[in-house]
């Protein structure tokens, strides 16, 4: 995790010392090249970074929510929680990008006034969808995983069904969610590469207009090879995390 916070100013100082180097001559044409748009590759992975975090917190909000109603007591509320789950887990990721960007309004408006409805916007909900479904079942099975007689043994404390869930149940399963979290947290990321092709001007869409700009071959390769590197520097380190986690648990 740290690498990956560490990466954006480790290519940063890359780029200096590429500049510096360029000017001395002894550098190929297409790591020149690569030096030159390496602040801009690195804006992008930031505008990646940043839309799987929204897509992430909304996600988790709305999926912890969905989740805690598909324990409700009543059938209605659990059959309508389960097809929302199953709908959104198994729908592609990119048709719903595809349907979040059409279906809403390209703008909204106020009686004289309009305001625009950035696509970024419409991404992010595109991407919190899925992410809702996995966290909404994450938190189901984190609660169902919780012994049976610990519900019993608060019941018979007079607890309330909100007090146990909220004091007993919840402060454990914090700690079982967080790895399938994060494991997910770094699904989301990866498919944040999608939003370059509803206009986002994300590392995908930075890397084409690099390649189409410089026009070479070499460079279009060395481009596309740099963007995979930024997303595996990023989220390699979180699934090496997540590992560590899963088997602290399982120790535990």
């Amino acid at each position: 995790m740290l690498l990956a916070l560490a990466l954006p100013a480790l290519l940063a100082a890359v780029a200096v010392a590429g500049y510096a180097l360029d000017t001395a001559g002894v550098v190929p044409d297409v790591l020149r090249h690569l030096w030159r748009w390496a602040p801009a590759l690195l804006l992008g992975l930031g505008v990646n970074v940043g839309l799987s975090v929204l897509a992430m917190a909304l996600g988790t909000l709305l999926g912890l929510f969905v989740g805690a109603l598909s324990l409700s007591p009543l059938r209605a509320v659990r059959s309508l929680t389960r097809g929302y789950v199953q709908v959104f887990r198994n729908a592609p990721i990119l048709v719903l990008i595809y349907f979040t960007t059409y279906v809403f309004p390209f703008e909204l408006r106020l009686f004289s006034w309009s305001v625009a409805f950035p696509d970024w916007i419409k991404v992010v909900i595109g991407l919190a969808l899925p992410a809702s479904a996995n966290v909404a079942e994450i938190f189901r099975g984190a609660i169902q995983s919780i012994p049976g007689a610990q519900w019993e043994a608060a019941q018979s404390l007079a607890f309330r069904r909100s007090q146990i869930f909220r004091m007993i149940v919840l402060p454990q399963c914090v700690r079982r969610m967080l790895p399938p979290w994060m494991n997910l947290y770094a699904s989301i990321t990866m498919s944040t590469a999608l939003a370059s092709l509803v206009g986002v001007h994300d590392l995908v869409d930075t890397a084409t207009v690099a390649s189409n700009t410089v026009a070479r071959t070499d460079f279009t390769i060395c481009v596309y090879f740099t963007m995979l590197v930024l997303f595996f520097a990023y989220c390699y380190p979180i699934s090496r995390w997540t590992r560590r986690l899963e088997a602290r648990h399982v120790r535990h």
